[in-house]
Order: C-alpha cells, then structure tokens, then sequence
C-alpha cells in the first residue's frame, strides 16, 4: 500500500507542485494550507508522512512541529521540513523543533523521493514493532522496563589514513558516547568479541571521484547479521545530491551535507542512536513475548503451542525420509497426593527438577515440553523402536533411582514415573500422524499406569 503524505503550505501554487509530484511517485497526497485544516485532516486521516512548509513565519510551524511530536496520538508521525533556509542555524532550529528532516528550496526531487523512501521504511518498521508490541500486550505479556542505558559505540569511517579531527572530537563530546576512528575495512572485518555498534558515521564528503567504494559499504554493512540493525549516517559532498539519494536508497538512515555544523551532525546522530535503541527495546519485547508464549512458565519447558506445530513438523519429516520417530508421554506417579502431603510448593519442586532432568539427558536434536498438570511429553526424531524403549528405560531409572530435594522441612522424596512410548512407521503408513502417534503414547502411558506404575510401556 502506497505511503499517505499530507502537505502544509500557505502558497497554493507550492501546494499543487508538491501535489502532482508526490502523485506521480504514486503516493495518496493531501494538501491543507493552515494548522487547523491540517488538524482536522490528520483527525480523519492519519497520515504516514507530513511536509510542512517552514518559509512563511505567518504560520508559526516550528511550534507546530513541537505540538504533533508531543502528542502521543501524532509524534509517530514522520515530518519534512520544506523550504528551511539552507543554513546551519536554520536547518538545526528545525531538526530541534522535531522534524525527521529539513529540505531547503529549490528541493532537488530525486533526493526528496530518496528521503521520503527512506523515512517511510522506518515508519513502516516501526509500526510493524509496535503492532507486534500491542499484541504482546493484549496476551498478557510483562511489559517491558527501560533497561540502563550505557554508553553506545559509534563508529567514524573514513577512508583517509587521518579521520576529520574536528568532526570526531564533535561527535565524541557531543554524544556521550565511545566514538572510535576506522577504516572501511576494518568496520567489516567483525568479530564476535568486538561490541556491537549503534551508529555508523561515514565520512564520504572527499571521494566523490569513487563514491562506488561507499556504495558498497552502506549496502554491505545493512545485509550483514551483526551490523544490520545499526543506524548509518553519511556526509556527503555539498553539490552531490544524486549522491545522496543513492546513499538512502541503499539503507543509510541519514544524509547530511559537509557544510553542516557540527551541532547539526550532533543533533542528527543523536536522534539515530535514541531510534536505533528504541527499536531494539521494541524487537526484545516481541522475542520475549513470543518465547513466553510457547514456554511453560514453571519449568522452561516447550508447551502444548509449540509442541502440536513442531511435532507436525517433524512427523512430516520423519514421512518424507522414511526415519521412524518416537514420543514419550511421562506422566509423575500419585503426584496429587505429593501436593496434598507436603504442598503445592513441594509439588512445583518436584516438577522443575523433573524437568530439569529429561532435558540435561536427551539430545539437542529432541525436544521436551510440559503438555499438562504432571505429564511431560519427549519427542526424538531419528529413532526407532529399541532405541526409544532404551532412552524411556533410562530415563525411568535416572527420575526413579534419585530422590527429590521439596525444601529443608523435608527429606529428600522418591518419586517414580511412568512412560508410555509410540513409534510412527514406514512413510507409505497411516498412522504417522502427529496426533495419531501421540494417541498411541497416550494408550501406551495408560497401560503402564494399569500395570502397577513405575514403568515403560510400547504402544502396540
């Protein structure tokens, strides 16, 4: 779906230029000429991106600017702001006042559609993050808290033998932050050991002649897995435009011209590290959220929602290549009078050690899970009948021969278990179902309870 821009400017004629413009990139465009046109607007439409047009002090857009990133109902909004005189000052008075970015007139279009591409893929990404968020919330999830914020490292690339003295030392004391100085290849030259980076600062404003090195530097640095995630910011040339858009095309989150002060660099900096780490909070809450939700919370193990679409899987597998795979169903013998004797506290004991012991003594490969009160479920790809009744009997003796620690009051308490164990067939077999095999393991664990306990029973 297209990108919904809206434009704020007093002149009609700036309007309907910006207007055809943005339509024939293919964006929804709407147009309104003061802040209470706009506000309504943005009441009924939401949209995705505003460029406002700072060049007519007549309607005080730097405040307004202030107003939409200070009300939570607007301040995800992306804004450019439009007609900014080109200097320092200026362009910083409105990155300050909130605006995402500044074009000064006249706007080259190519670097304006390259910007509004960009913004909007971190709208788009950051809408996404909070829609997984909210979902984690509606679930039940623990919100996350802001963690501690350490230092961050950044990095200033520079392919010159001596990086801009005056530029690191702008970045390093108006960040906060550990800056260091490195070439290009050294910034790919990652190894697990070396701290992740949170910014990227590449100096390319001298290399015009073989810009195709940077180019290749933006893109490598977004596709590898340690260095994707962070924030770049390029300084380019003051008459490289073209430059510039093909910076943002490639995935540099920023572009910022040489001329720029070094507040400027600063402000821009900053703001990528505050993004960069807002983003990463939001992807800690979704992993987190999605493992809380496939993990029993008492023990660690898998639960029944992970469990049915993984053992599909696998059974899926085991068809397909023609290996027999096996399930164990163990269930803990006259584990309610545990709870009636010593307490449920006893009994949770007694259920995180169990746990504990079927997952430190079976593969990598196998899988664990918790699937009710007291019964535990054990899945081992790859294996047949004699080798599935040796792992159960094993297992029995290691839970049955160790009395349970359920707290100082107590002495150590035996506990038994009983294990059911099914054994899918050969792929042309109907019975290799998931469910079926768990049935059958069900059958199977009955049986041993029918017959005494503290036992392995093989499904027929």
């Amino acid at each position: 779906m297209p990108g919904r821009i809206l434009i704020i400017d007093s002149v009609a004629t700036n309007r309907i230029v910006m207007k055809v413009k943005m339509s024939a990139a293919q964006f929804r465009v709407n147009t309104c000429a003061n802040r209470t046109e706009a506000d309504a607007h943005i009441l009924k439409h939401r949209p995705d991106l505003i460029l406002i047009s700072f060049g007519d002090p007549a309607l005080d857009l730097e405040s307004y600017c202030s107003a939409l990133k200070s009300n939570p109902d607007t301040q995800n909004i992306t804004i450019i702001a439009m007609g900014v005189t080109d200097t320092s000052q200026a362009r910083f008075a409105a990155l300050d006042a909130g605006a995402d970015d500044v074009m000064p007139r006249p706007v080259n279009d190519a670097l304006l559609l390259a910007r509004i591409r960009s913004l909007l893929r971190v709208h788009s990404t950051h809408q996404e993050l909070q829609l997984r968020e909210g979902t984690s919330s509606a679930l039940g999830f623990e919100e996350a808290t802001t963690p501690f914020e350490t230092a961050a490292n950044v990095a200033l690339l520079s392919a010159t033998q001596q990086p801009d003295g005056a530029l690191l030392a702008a970045l390093t004391h108006g960040l906060g932050h550990v800056v260091r100085a490195m070439d290009p290849d050294q910034a790919l030259r990652t190894r697990k050991a070396q701290p992740s980076h949170a910014l990227y600062v590449i100096d390319a404003s001298t290399h015009m002649t073989a810009p195709a090195r940077f180019f290749g530097l933006v893109s490598d640095l977004r596709a590898r897995p340690d260095t994707r995630q962070s924030t770049q910011l390029i300084i380019v040339p003051d008459d490289a435009p073209d430059m510039a858009a093909m910076f943002l095309d490639l995935g540099a989150d920023d572009v910022v011209m040489v001329s720029a002060s070094g507040d400027e660099i600063v402000l821009r900096a900053r703001k990528l590290i505050k993004r960069k780490r807002l983003h990463d909070r939001l992807r800690d809450t979704v992993r987190d959220g999605l493992q809380a939700a496939v993990t029993d919370p008492l023990t660690g193990l898998f639960n029944r929602r992970y469990v049915d679409p993984h053992l599909a899987r696998m059974a899926q597998h085991a068809q397909i290549s023609g290996d027999a795979m096996a399930v164990m169903m163990v269930d803990i013998d006259h584990f309610k009078s545990i709870n009636d004797t010593y307490g449920h506290a006893a009994g949770d004991k007694v259920l995180k050690q169990l746990a504990k012991r079927l997952k430190d003594n079976i593969r990598a490969v196998d899988m664990a899970a918790r699937v009710g009160g007291e019964e535990f479920l054990v899945a081992l790809p790859g294996t047949t009948a004699p080798q599935a009744q040796t792992t159960a009997n094993r297992l029995l003796a290691l839970i049955n021969s160790t009395p349970f620690d359920i707290g100082e009051a107590y002495p150590p308490l035996p506990v038994t278990i009983s294990v059911g164990v099914a054994i899918s067939r050969d792929k042309q077999a109907k019975d290799a179902r998931a469910d079926t095999i768990c049935a059958q393991a069900d059958a199977a664990l009955y049986a041993a309870k029918s017959a005494g306990r503290d036992q392995v029973a093989m499904a027929s």
